[in-house]
Protein backbone atom coordinates (compact mmCIF):
# COMPACT_ATOMS: atom_id res chain seq x y z
CA UNK A 1 0.00 0.00 0.00
CA UNK A 2 2.64 2.52 0.08
CA UNK A 3 2.53 3.53 3.54
CA UNK A 4 3.17 2.22 7.16
CA UNK A 5 -0.17 3.57 7.93
CA UNK A 6 -3.32 2.30 8.75
CA UNK A 7 -6.05 3.07 6.47
CA UNK A 8 -9.65 2.60 7.41
CA UNK A 9 -12.78 2.80 4.89
CA UNK A 10 -15.60 3.63 6.62
CA UNK A 11 -19.41 2.77 5.84
CA UNK A 12 -20.47 7.04 6.49
CA UNK A 13 -23.93 5.85 5.42
CA UNK A 14 -24.54 2.90 7.34
CA UNK A 15 -26.17 3.18 10.93
CA UNK A 16 -29.33 5.25 12.10
CA UNK A 17 -26.90 8.09 12.73
CA UNK A 18 -25.39 8.16 9.75
CA UNK A 19 -23.56 10.18 8.55
CA UNK A 20 -23.01 12.78 11.40
CA UNK A 21 -22.08 10.45 14.02
CA UNK A 22 -20.23 8.21 11.72
CA UNK A 23 -18.04 10.99 10.17
CA UNK A 24 -17.43 12.81 14.32
CA UNK A 25 -16.04 8.87 14.85
CA UNK A 26 -14.15 8.99 11.95
CA UNK A 27 -12.56 12.40 12.04
CA UNK A 28 -11.70 11.72 15.69
CA UNK A 29 -9.94 8.28 14.93
CA UNK A 30 -8.03 9.52 12.19
CA UNK A 31 -6.57 12.63 14.43
CA UNK A 32 -6.22 10.29 17.44
CA UNK A 33 -4.84 6.41 16.32
CA UNK A 34 -2.51 7.27 13.63
CA UNK A 35 -4.73 6.39 10.75
CA UNK A 36 -5.89 7.10 7.46
CA UNK A 37 -9.70 7.18 7.57
CA UNK A 38 -11.37 7.15 3.86
CA UNK A 39 -15.36 7.78 4.20
CA UNK A 40 -17.47 6.09 2.04
CA UNK A 41 -20.99 7.76 1.27
CA UNK A 42 -22.29 10.19 -1.08
CA UNK A 43 -20.37 13.09 -1.21
CA UNK A 44 -22.64 15.96 -0.31
CA UNK A 45 -24.02 14.38 3.10
CA UNK A 46 -20.43 13.77 4.07
CA UNK A 47 -18.80 16.67 3.19
CA UNK A 48 -21.71 18.65 5.38
CA UNK A 49 -21.05 16.87 8.24
CA UNK A 50 -17.76 17.35 7.84
CA UNK A 51 -17.84 21.14 8.07
CA UNK A 52 -18.71 21.02 12.02
CA UNK A 53 -15.13 19.08 12.64
CA UNK A 54 -11.78 21.66 12.37
CA UNK A 55 -9.84 18.65 11.72
CA UNK A 56 -11.17 17.42 8.50
CA UNK A 57 -9.25 18.80 5.96
CA UNK A 58 -7.06 15.54 5.42
CA UNK A 59 -9.92 13.37 4.95
CA UNK A 60 -10.75 11.77 1.96
CA UNK A 61 -14.12 10.94 0.52
CA UNK A 62 -15.14 7.73 -1.88
CA UNK A 63 -18.55 8.45 -3.60
CA UNK A 64 -21.34 5.59 -3.15
CA UNK A 65 -24.75 5.66 -4.79
CA UNK A 66 -27.80 4.34 -1.71
CA UNK A 67 -27.09 1.94 1.05
CA UNK A 68 -29.03 -1.06 1.83
CA UNK A 69 -32.07 -0.70 3.80
CA UNK A 70 -32.59 -2.91 6.94
CA UNK A 71 -35.72 -4.50 5.81
CA UNK A 72 -33.85 -5.38 2.20
CA UNK A 73 -32.92 -8.86 1.50
CA UNK A 74 -28.78 -8.71 1.79
CA UNK A 75 -27.73 -10.39 -1.31
CA UNK A 76 -30.51 -9.15 -3.61
CA UNK A 77 -30.00 -5.53 -2.54
CA UNK A 78 -25.95 -5.59 -2.84
CA UNK A 79 -26.76 -7.04 -6.22
CA UNK A 80 -29.13 -4.51 -7.30
CA UNK A 81 -26.95 -1.73 -6.05
CA UNK A 82 -23.12 -2.45 -6.79
CA UNK A 83 -22.29 0.93 -5.78
CA UNK A 84 -23.97 0.97 -2.11
CA UNK A 85 -21.68 2.04 0.44
CA UNK A 86 -20.53 -1.38 1.99
CA UNK A 87 -20.02 -2.13 -1.58
CA UNK A 88 -17.70 0.22 -2.22
CA UNK A 89 -15.78 0.05 1.06
CA UNK A 90 -15.04 -3.52 0.31
CA UNK A 91 -13.98 -3.16 -2.45
CA UNK A 92 -11.15 -0.58 -1.30
CA UNK A 93 -9.92 -3.79 0.93
CA UNK A 94 -10.18 -6.27 -2.02
CA UNK A 95 -8.21 -3.79 -4.32
CA UNK A 96 -6.00 -2.80 -1.69
CA UNK A 97 -6.71 1.11 -1.52
CA UNK A 98 -7.58 0.51 2.21
CA UNK A 99 -7.10 -2.36 4.96
CA UNK A 100 -9.83 -2.21 7.01
CA UNK A 101 -14.12 -1.85 6.82
CA UNK A 102 -15.82 -0.25 9.75
CA UNK A 103 -19.92 -0.66 9.32
CA UNK A 104 -22.29 0.54 11.32
CA UNK A 105 -25.27 -0.67 8.76
CA UNK A 106 -27.13 -3.79 7.79
CA UNK A 107 -25.17 -6.17 9.78
CA UNK A 108 -26.16 -8.73 7.27
CA UNK A 109 -25.57 -6.77 4.45
CA UNK A 110 -22.01 -5.90 5.62
CA UNK A 111 -21.17 -10.32 6.14
CA UNK A 112 -22.53 -11.16 2.44
CA UNK A 113 -20.30 -8.06 1.25
CA UNK A 114 -17.10 -9.45 3.41
CA UNK A 115 -18.03 -12.58 1.31
CA UNK A 116 -18.45 -11.82 -1.90
CA UNK A 117 -16.06 -8.78 -2.36
CA UNK A 118 -13.30 -10.39 0.35
CA UNK A 119 -13.70 -13.94 0.10
CA UNK A 120 -13.32 -16.53 3.24
CA UNK A 121 -9.72 -17.30 4.37
CA UNK A 122 -8.77 -20.59 3.34
CA UNK A 123 -9.57 -23.56 5.52
CA UNK A 124 -12.40 -21.43 6.89
CA UNK A 125 -16.43 -22.56 6.34
CA UNK A 126 -17.98 -20.00 7.92
CA UNK A 127 -16.71 -16.65 9.22
CA UNK A 128 -17.82 -15.71 12.75
CA UNK A 129 -18.92 -12.33 14.40
CA UNK A 130 -17.11 -11.66 17.50
CA UNK A 131 -18.00 -9.51 20.32
CA UNK A 132 -15.86 -8.70 23.32
CA UNK A 133 -17.95 -8.52 26.71
CA UNK A 134 -16.88 -7.37 30.08
CA UNK A 135 -16.65 -9.61 33.08
CA UNK A 136 -16.48 -9.53 36.71
CA UNK A 137 -12.24 -9.55 36.08
CA UNK A 138 -11.17 -5.70 35.32
CA UNK A 139 -9.22 -5.85 32.93
CA UNK A 140 -10.04 -9.15 31.27
CA UNK A 141 -12.96 -9.29 28.43
CA UNK A 142 -14.23 -12.33 27.28
CA UNK A 143 -15.13 -13.29 23.24
CA UNK A 144 -17.58 -14.42 22.24
CA UNK A 145 -18.45 -16.08 18.43
CA UNK A 146 -20.26 -16.35 17.29
CA UNK A 147 -23.02 -13.84 17.52
CA UNK A 148 -24.75 -13.63 15.04
CA UNK A 149 -23.08 -14.83 11.56
CA UNK A 150 -24.55 -18.51 11.43
CA UNK A 151 -27.80 -19.22 13.15
CA UNK A 152 -27.18 -22.99 12.11
CA UNK A 153 -23.97 -24.01 12.64
CA UNK A 154 -21.53 -27.51 12.08
CA UNK A 155 -19.87 -29.14 14.95
CA UNK A 156 -16.54 -27.99 12.53
CA UNK A 157 -17.71 -24.79 11.86
CA UNK A 158 -17.76 -24.12 15.86
CA UNK A 159 -14.03 -25.59 16.61
CA UNK A 160 -12.76 -23.21 13.27
CA UNK A 161 -14.52 -20.39 15.74
CA UNK A 162 -12.56 -21.72 18.85
CA UNK A 163 -9.40 -21.50 16.39
CA UNK A 164 -9.67 -18.29 15.59
CA UNK A 165 -11.11 -17.20 19.01
CA UNK A 166 -8.00 -18.33 20.53
CA UNK A 167 -5.75 -16.60 18.11
CA UNK A 168 -7.40 -13.27 18.50
CA UNK A 169 -7.43 -13.21 22.81
CA UNK A 170 -3.82 -14.04 21.99
CA UNK A 171 -2.58 -11.36 19.85
CA UNK A 172 -5.30 -8.63 20.36
CA UNK A 173 -6.66 -9.34 23.96
CA UNK A 174 -3.25 -10.31 25.29
CA UNK A 175 -4.39 -13.50 27.09
CA UNK A 176 -0.97 -15.79 26.00
CA UNK A 177 -2.41 -18.82 27.40
CA UNK A 178 -6.18 -18.04 26.24
CA UNK A 179 -9.17 -20.14 28.03
CA UNK A 180 -11.96 -21.83 25.13
CA UNK A 181 -15.38 -22.56 26.68
CA UNK A 182 -18.08 -24.40 24.69
CA UNK A 183 -21.04 -22.86 25.59
CA UNK A 184 -23.84 -24.98 27.32
CA UNK A 185 -26.26 -25.82 29.83
CA UNK A 186 -24.29 -27.96 32.02
CA UNK A 187 -20.77 -28.59 32.49
CA UNK A 188 -20.36 -32.54 31.83
CA UNK A 189 -19.10 -33.40 28.18
CA UNK A 190 -22.33 -35.08 27.27
CA UNK A 191 -24.34 -31.90 28.22
CA UNK A 192 -26.50 -30.28 25.89
CA UNK A 193 -27.63 -31.10 21.89
CA UNK A 194 -26.07 -33.09 19.46
CA UNK A 195 -24.31 -30.10 18.26
CA UNK A 196 -22.96 -29.41 21.54
CA UNK A 197 -21.52 -32.94 22.32
CA UNK A 198 -19.94 -33.25 18.79
CA UNK A 199 -18.31 -29.88 19.08
CA UNK A 200 -16.81 -30.80 22.79
CA UNK A 201 -15.34 -34.08 21.48
CA UNK A 202 -13.61 -31.91 18.48
CA UNK A 203 -12.25 -29.24 20.69
CA UNK A 204 -10.96 -31.85 23.54
CA UNK A 205 -8.84 -33.58 20.48
CA UNK A 206 -7.27 -30.12 18.90
CA UNK A 207 -4.29 -29.40 20.19
CA UNK A 208 -4.16 -25.58 18.82
CA UNK A 209 -7.02 -25.00 21.20
CA UNK A 210 -6.80 -24.55 24.77
CA UNK A 211 -10.17 -25.72 25.74
CA UNK A 212 -10.82 -26.29 29.57
CA UNK A 213 -14.59 -27.42 28.85
CA UNK A 214 -18.43 -26.58 28.84
CA UNK A 215 -19.44 -22.74 29.79
CA UNK A 216 -22.75 -22.28 31.44
CA UNK A 217 -24.52 -19.30 30.72
CA UNK A 218 -23.68 -18.21 35.03
CA UNK A 219 -19.74 -18.97 33.36
CA UNK A 220 -19.91 -16.32 30.70
CA UNK A 221 -19.19 -12.91 32.68
CA UNK A 222 -17.24 -14.38 35.02
CA UNK A 223 -13.74 -14.20 33.71
CA UNK A 224 -12.68 -17.59 33.63
CA UNK A 225 -13.21 -18.14 30.34
CA UNK A 226 -11.18 -15.74 27.62
CA UNK A 227 -12.92 -17.15 24.59
CA UNK A 228 -16.89 -18.54 24.40
CA UNK A 229 -17.92 -20.51 21.18
CA UNK A 230 -21.30 -21.15 20.54
CA UNK A 231 -23.59 -20.77 17.33
CA UNK A 232 -24.96 -17.69 16.16
CA UNK A 233 -28.32 -17.87 17.20
CA UNK A 234 -27.79 -18.49 21.13
CA UNK A 235 -24.92 -16.15 20.51
CA UNK A 236 -26.80 -13.33 19.33
CA UNK A 237 -29.21 -13.74 22.29
CA UNK A 238 -26.96 -13.67 24.73
CA UNK A 239 -25.22 -10.67 23.49
CA UNK A 240 -28.34 -8.83 23.50
CA UNK A 241 -29.47 -9.87 26.44
CA UNK A 242 -25.69 -8.75 27.82
CA UNK A 243 -26.20 -5.44 26.67
CA UNK A 244 -29.51 -4.82 28.00
CA UNK A 245 -28.52 -5.68 31.39
CA UNK A 246 -25.54 -3.36 30.95
CA UNK A 247 -27.74 -0.45 30.02
CA UNK A 248 -30.44 -1.36 32.96
CA UNK A 249 -27.59 -1.63 35.43
CA UNK A 250 -26.38 1.84 34.33
CA UNK A 251 -30.01 3.02 34.70
CA UNK A 252 -30.36 2.11 38.29
CA UNK A 253 -27.67 3.59 38.90
CA UNK A 254 -28.74 7.06 37.08
CA UNK A 255 -32.03 6.58 39.05
CA UNK A 256 -30.98 5.89 42.81
CA UNK A 257 -27.73 7.24 43.20
CA UNK A 258 -28.95 11.22 43.09
CA UNK A 259 -31.63 10.28 45.68
CA UNK A 260 -31.48 12.94 48.66
CA UNK A 261 -28.60 15.31 49.62
CA UNK A 262 -26.41 12.48 50.69
CA UNK A 263 -27.05 11.06 47.33
CA UNK A 264 -25.73 14.11 45.54
CA UNK A 265 -22.69 14.27 47.67
CA UNK A 266 -21.89 10.85 46.86
CA UNK A 267 -22.67 10.94 43.53
CA UNK A 268 -19.85 13.83 43.20
CA UNK A 269 -17.60 11.66 45.05
CA UNK A 270 -18.14 8.90 42.88
CA UNK A 271 -17.87 10.32 39.73
CA UNK A 272 -14.64 8.68 38.47
CA UNK A 273 -16.23 5.94 39.47
CA UNK A 274 -19.11 5.64 37.81
CA UNK A 275 -16.78 6.67 34.87
CA UNK A 276 -15.13 3.96 34.53
CA UNK A 277 -17.94 1.24 35.60
CA UNK A 278 -19.50 2.87 32.39
CA UNK A 279 -16.29 2.11 30.18
CA UNK A 280 -17.18 -1.10 31.52
CA UNK A 281 -20.22 -1.75 31.19
CA UNK A 282 -21.00 0.17 28.29
CA UNK A 283 -20.90 -1.68 24.51
CA UNK A 284 -19.89 1.72 22.71
CA UNK A 285 -16.76 1.08 24.50
CA UNK A 286 -15.75 -2.44 22.33
CA UNK A 287 -16.94 -0.49 18.98
CA UNK A 288 -18.65 -3.54 17.53
CA UNK A 289 -17.40 -7.43 16.37
CA UNK A 290 -15.17 -8.37 14.56
CA UNK A 291 -15.90 -10.39 11.41
CA UNK A 292 -13.55 -13.52 11.93
CA UNK A 293 -12.87 -15.53 8.88
CA UNK A 294 -12.83 -13.28 5.32
CA UNK A 295 -9.96 -12.38 3.75
CA UNK A 296 -9.85 -8.93 5.46
CA UNK A 297 -10.60 -6.86 8.69
CA UNK A 298 -13.95 -6.12 8.87
CA UNK A 299 -15.76 -4.85 11.59
CA UNK A 300 -19.44 -4.40 12.34
CA UNK A 301 -20.80 -2.21 14.57
CA UNK A 302 -23.92 -1.07 16.40
CA UNK A 303 -26.85 0.34 14.10
CA UNK A 304 -27.63 2.76 16.70
CA UNK A 305 -23.87 3.78 17.04
CA UNK A 306 -22.54 7.08 18.31
CA UNK A 307 -19.31 8.60 17.20
CA UNK A 308 -17.57 6.70 20.54
CA UNK A 309 -18.51 3.53 18.75
CA UNK A 310 -16.64 4.12 15.34
CA UNK A 311 -13.45 5.91 17.38
CA UNK A 312 -13.77 2.33 19.02
CA UNK A 313 -14.45 0.38 15.86
CA UNK A 314 -11.38 1.87 14.39
CA UNK A 315 -9.07 1.23 17.10
CA UNK A 316 -10.26 -2.51 17.15
CA UNK A 317 -9.87 -2.40 13.30
CA UNK A 318 -6.39 -1.32 13.82
CA UNK A 319 -5.41 -3.78 16.93
CA UNK A 320 -6.39 -6.60 14.33
CA UNK A 321 -3.70 -5.44 11.40
CA UNK A 322 -1.12 -4.22 13.84
CA UNK A 323 -1.23 -8.15 15.23
CA UNK A 324 -1.15 -9.62 11.82
CA UNK A 325 -4.48 -11.46 12.59
CA UNK A 326 -5.82 -12.65 9.31
CA UNK A 327 -2.03 -13.84 8.48
CA UNK A 328 -2.47 -15.82 12.21
CA UNK A 329 -5.52 -17.19 11.07
CA UNK A 330 -4.04 -18.58 7.61
CA UNK A 331 -0.87 -19.48 9.46
CA UNK A 332 -2.70 -22.10 11.58
CA UNK A 333 -4.16 -24.09 8.26
CA UNK A 334 -0.84 -23.31 6.29
CA UNK A 335 2.08 -23.53 7.96
CA UNK A 336 4.15 -21.90 4.93
CA UNK A 337 2.27 -18.19 6.36
CA UNK A 338 3.66 -18.79 10.04
CA UNK A 339 6.90 -16.93 8.92
CA UNK A 340 5.14 -14.33 7.29
CA UNK A 341 3.12 -13.51 10.66
CA UNK A 342 6.09 -13.41 12.99
CA UNK A 343 7.85 -11.00 11.19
Amino acid sequence: MGSTRVRIAIDAMGGDNAPDEIVAGAVRAQAELDVDVVLVGDPQQVEAALKHHTQSSAIEIVSSEGTIAMEEEPLTALRRKPKASINVAMDLVKQKQADAVVSAGHSGAAMAAALLRLGRLKGIDRPAIGAVLPTLIAGKPVLILDVGANVDCRPKFLEQFALMGTIYSQYVLGNSEPKVGLLNIGEEPNKGNELAIQTHQLLTENSLIPFIGNAEGRDVLSGHFDVIVCDGFSGNVLLKFAEAVGEVALQILREELPRGLHGKAGVTLLRPNLKRIKQRMDHAEHGGGLLLGVDGVCIISHGSSQAPTIFNAARLAKDAIDNNVLDRIRSSYDPTVAARSDS
